[in-house]
């Protein structure tokens, strides 16, 4: 698969043009939003503002809107696109490779890359031919918690499994009926260190740090996403821009009855 990586001479090249701290500006007929980007994405920032650089974003459509989850939009397929046409496809020789870090979390403004599917995807490649940005919904402490217990607890329960087999239960259950204090809690204890020690080293562990719960629960965002889309920058103003197009109406595709069209201008 080709793909736009941005690697070798044409960094050397366009030195400036890939700099640090970009910023970047998407404006639209319901108003302007500036997003930074993160340095520690460089594939999606220098392929991002590569292709804004070349006006590819410009006057594609804001496609998918989603009340309480996402506004989606840049795909080329989406330029000119007749008043209820189904559109949105993506661009399989513009992908980068994930650059997904567990510290950045889907809070409203976040500006992230689509991608296809993992059974068609594995390697988690994103389509940066086109963006979303989050609008999400602002959650309680107590459902952020019901989100964590429900993809950690299977996880931890699968390493019980493990180490509790029903030969282990059966011999505590012998130890402890005979009263062999020592032995039960020899056994009982190495089978706990060996469950807690896999338990910290599984992956996909879903645990929201304290600057990604402020964010969710005060702005709001939209967390069942996070580690599984590259993340790679967030709005630093025009937060009621995504307001006001994640609010319009749309058709059976979630595509807006009115069109919002896309300028990208890089600011920095």
């Amino acid at each position: 698969m080709k793909r736009i990586l941005f690697t070798g001479f044409l960094i050397i090249a366009s030195c400036q043009l890939f700099a640090q701290n970009r910023v970047v500006q998407i404006s639209t007929n319901l108003g302007t939003m500036k997003f930074r980007l993160y340095n520690d994405t460089p594939k999606h920032r220098d392929a991002f503002i590569q292709l804004a650089s070349e006006g590819y974003y410009d006057q594609t459509l804001f496609y998918r809107v989603i009340q309480d989850f996402l506004i989606q939009g840049g795909s080329r397929s989406s330029r000119n696109a007749a008043l209820g046409k189904r559109i949105g496809y993506g661009d399989p020789d513009k992908t980068v490779d994930d650059e997904i870090h567990p510290e950045y979390c889907h809070k409203k403004g976040a500006l992230c890359a689509p991608r296809q599917p993992d059974e068609v995807n594995p390697f988690k490649q994103s389509d940066i031919s086109q963006f979303y940005i989050i609008k999400g919904k602002v959650y309680t402490n107590g459902e952020l918690d019901t989100l964590e217990i429900a993809v950690n607890r299977p996880i931890r329960n699968k390493i019980n499994a493990r180490y509790l087999t029903p030969e282990v239960k059966a011999k505590l259950k012998s130890l402890k009926a005979d009263k062999k204090v020592d032995e039960f809690r020899t056994i009982a204890d190495e089978v706990k260190k060996q469950i807690e020690t896999d338990y910290s080293l599984s992956p996909g562990k879903l645990i929201f740090t304290e600057e990604q719960r402020k964010a969710y629960t005060t702005t709001g965002g939209y967390p069942d996403l996070d580690g599984k889309y590259t993340i790679f920058g967030e709005c630093i103003s025009g937060l009621d821009v995504i307001d006001k197009i994640a609010a319009l109406k749309t058709d059976e595709n979630h595509r807006p009855f009115t069109d919002v069209k896309i300028t990208v201008t890089i600011i920095e």
